[in-house]
């Protein structure tokens, strides 16, 4: 699957999904660090890739409806550290079925994951 992580995502995650087969870019590598929300979206959009953020600005799913765009992953953890996040992340790559992830809404929790849909 293709992934770009933003850049309020640990770089160290970049390592761990290429080693699960998936091709994953970076805000930082595309020199689009500090720039706007809008700027990173149309990054993602325009090379197919499901955006992985804890950016509450993309949150909004009647703005970011399933079926509109390649992806959002929104991780949402109540103690977001690095190491918390590589963990969760990990975790959840490591036994979900992430491959069907691309055009849905996904928010993580500590303890739930929700997966929304285009609805038919």
């Amino acid at each position: 699957m293709r992934l770009k992580l933003d850049e309020n995502l640990p770089a160290g995650l970049v390592e761990t999904l290429t080693a699960f087969g998936h091709d994953v870019d970076t805000v930082p590598q595309e020199a689009l660090t500090g720039q706007s929300d809008a700027k990173v979206w149309d990054a993602a959009q325009n090379t197919q890739r499901l955006l992985i953020t804890q950016d509450l600005d993309f949150s909004d799913i009647r703005r970011f409806a399933p079926g509109t765009h390649n992806g959002i992953l929104l991780v949402r953890l109540s103690n977001p550290s690095r190491r918390r996040l590589v963990e969760r992340i990990r975790d959840i790559f490591q036994v979900e079925a992430v491959e069907t992830w691309p055009k849905c809404f996904v928010v993580v929790t500590d303890r739930k994951i929700r997966v929304r849909r285009r609805l038919t």
